[in-house]
């Protein structure tokens, strides 16, 4: 099992890259999820768990012992301080490999409801749609032309985890609207303003 004291660390420099910046995790293909909830909702969506960084006076060594990762890391508090955004925590961090969110990857079975939000710049306005998505089992999650990676911590925050367990895609407007075209599936526009030309009901 490794361990880790010191911030000035390369591998716990290049987290706090990962932590704050998109194309970061974009180019390195992996993220952070920060406590426990979040963690085993993510394994449960098949998720793949690359380390596992903890305190060793906040974790159970059983939990540990089970846990699926392919390296254990024992980190400082003031790494994990560093690292976390909650200021209530559990002592625990997982690094995890992104997923491909194509349109092609989501299953969409017969009488499917689909939500598809447009433009949505928030991250916290983005966790709460995938809670509300959760919480009403829609089948899938669109977001089309979104102003934040589905990775940013502020999301996987804001949705208590939900981010795993919805099936999410992504794409343009007009990607989507030729997806579903081609699933027949009838779409339904709502919006605080007048509904543009290009989303009409079908």
């Amino acid at each position: 099992m490794k361990q880790i004291n010191s911030i000035q660390n390369p591998f716990i420099k290049n987290l706090f890259k990962l932590q704050e910046k998109a194309r970061e995790r974009k180019n390195q293909g992996l993220f952070l999820i920060e406590g426990k909830r979040e963690i085993e909702l993510a394994l449960k969506g098949n998720y793949e768990i690359t380390s596992l960084l903890f305190l060793a006076n906040k974790i159970n060594e059983n939990f540990l012992a089970d846990f699926p990762a392919a390296e254990l890391i024992e980190i400082s508090q003031e790494i994990y301080h560093k690292l976390a955004y909650r200021s209530s925590t559990e002592g625990i961090i997982a690094i995890a490999k992104t997923k491909s969110l194509a349109l092609s990857e989501i299953t969409i079975p017969k009488n499917s409801l689909i939500l598809v939000a447009e433009g949505i710049e928030k991250p916290g306005n983005i966790g709460a749609i995938l809670r509300t998505a959760d919480a009403a089992s829609v089948d899938a999650v669109i977001i089309a032309n979104p102003k934040t990676d589905l990775y940013n911590p502020n999301i996987i925050r804001s949705s208590v985890g939900c981010v795993f367990t919805n099936q999410i895609a992504i794409g343009s407007t007009k990607e989507i609207i030729d997806y579903l075209k081609t699933k027949n599936i009838n779409i339904y526009c709502a919006s605080l303003q007048e509904c543009l030309e290009r989303i009409a009901f079908i």
